[in-house]
This record gives structure tokens, C-alpha cells and sequence, in this order.
């Protein structure tokens, strides 16, 4: 199944903890991979020591037998609000996906937090062959969604144990 521009996915669920709180987890992205089903590290590049609009971070991804990086840039950094970043493929250098977090506060003090993506170019098409043929995705959309039920599970977790 080819991915093509425009497709996005989202999840939401709902974290007894306020918005800072779950801003603080999602934006730390040195921790992404406590969270992530796919994504192993992230480091912060080019001096950058958090998250703040136009930072780089490189991310190491593993699935299966395949193993990947990436160079998001930081869009979107607004405590308790918005945390968002782009990456690009790295070939052409033109953007390919952008990843979001987003926190709805509630009145009792929870959030809703929503993590979405969306591609802004085309999945190449050696890309979608090899999810299909290493990783045996059939589904990438679907399969991104799983993963963020994951993650954002993983997140309440911590942040509900810590709150």
C-alpha cells in the first residue's frame, strides 16, 4: 500500500496529569524511547539542549531487521500546549512527515493528549517496499496508529505515576 501526501493519523487519551507535565515528557526527547514501539534514542544536535523552534534532534529507529535515523527539526514548542517536528527524507532533503503532540486541559486537571502525524510529501516508493518486504507492514497508516496508542499509553503511565 503506497503512503501518499496527506495521509495523517491520529490517537488521543486521556492522562490524569496536567498539560506541563505531559509537555515535559513528550518534549524531553531524550526519552523518547521509554515511549516510542519504533524509535530507540534521540539526541539533541548542533548545540541544541531542548525544545525550542528550529532545534535538531537526531532519532535512532529500529524495526525487525531494519535500523534507521532521522534529523527532525523542532516546529512547534509551547509548554502545556503544542510540541511538534518535522523530518525529512533524507535524499532529497524536502520534508516527509510531521509528528505532533498535542494537550487539551481539563477542568479537573487532566489532559487530553493527541499525537498525530502526517505526511507532507510522498512515502518513496523503496520506503513503502521495504516496510512491506523486511518489516511485513502491510498497513503503514495503521501500523503508525497502533504505535502511537503505544507511546501515548507508555506516557500515562509514567505521568500518572509521577502526578
Amino acid at each position: 500500500m503506497a503512503v501518499k501526501k496527506g495521509t495523517s493519523g491520529e490517537t488521543t487519551l486521556h492522562v490524569n496529569a496536567p498539560p506541563e507535565t505531559l509537555y515535559g515528557l513528550v518534549s524531553d526527547v531524550t526519552r523518547m524511547g521509554e515511549w516510542s514501539p519504533e524509535t530507540v534514542r534521540c539526541r539533541w544536535l548542533d548545540g541544541a539542549t531542548g525544545p525550542t523552534v528550529g532545534a535538531r534532534f537526531k532519532g535512532t529507529n529500529r524495526r525487525a531487521i531494519m535500523r534507521w535515523s532521522t534529523k527532525p527539526q523542532v516546529i512547534a514548542a509551547e509548554p502545556g500546549r503544542e510540541f511538534a517536528f518535522d523530518v525529512d527524507n533524507r535524499l532529497t532533503h524536502r520534508e516527509l512527515m510531521r509528528w505532533r503532540y498535542q494537550f487539551e486541559p481539563a477542568l479537573d486537571g487532566s489532559t487530553d493528549v493527541t499525537e498525530s502525524f502526517e505526511l507532507v510529501g510522498d512515502l518513496p516508493w523503496y520506503i513503502s517496499f521495504l516496510f512491506r518486504s523486511l518489516m511485513g507492514i502491510k498497513d503503514r497508516k495503521a501500523d503508525l496508529e497502533a504505535g502511537m496508542q503505544r507511546t501515548l499509553e507508555r506516557i500515562k503511565a509514567v505521568a500518572e505515576g509521577s502526578a
